[in-house]
């Protein structure tokens, strides 16, 4: 897991124009350092264990600040919770259904693939700033069950 400086964080808060307050450094910093990828109600549990006073209400406004301004996004899933991503990279999603876990994705070679089939369809009236794709399953515990069904 990767650890955040105060400065750092403030500086990439700086650099969005945005001030540095201590609702988005917290929850800026906690959604960083999850491997996961939170509710607002799970990240509000995990920010409340050292700042008690912060509200799950200001934790789901400071989320949608931060997804505004580019420094998270939102995963939309079948379980109808929204999740929230501090990785802000352009990567793609495993949902596993059963279990509820998002996965983060990367694969350059199914990238270049959309890119590339994209490219050739140009879709009337769309510039393509970003392709992101998520898989839909579950979990499985044995090699049988890797067939796709």
């Amino acid at each position: 897991m990767t650890q955040y400086t105060h400065q750092s964080l403030q500086l990439a808060l700086k650099e969005k124009g945005m001030k540095a307050t201590v609702q988005r450094l917290v929850t800026l910093k906690e959604l960083l350092q999850c491997s996961s990828h939170p509710t607002a109600e799970e990240l509000h549990t995990r920010i409340t264990i050292s700042n008690p006073t912060i509200s799950l209400a200001t934790v789901y406004k400071t989320l949608d600040t931060l997804v505004e301004n580019n420094l998270a996004s939102r995963v939309h899933t079948t379980d109808g919770y929204m999740r929230y991503d501090g990785n802000t990279n352009s990567h793609n999603h495993i949902f596993c259904s059963n279990t509820n876990e998002i996965i983060d994705y990367e694969d350059k070679d199914l990238s270049r693939l959309l890119i590339e089939y994209f490219n050739k369809k140009a879709v009337k009236n769309l510039k393509i700033e970003d392709i992101q794709v998520q898989i839909n399953g579950k979990k499985i515990n044995t090699e049988k069950d890797i067939l796709i069904k």
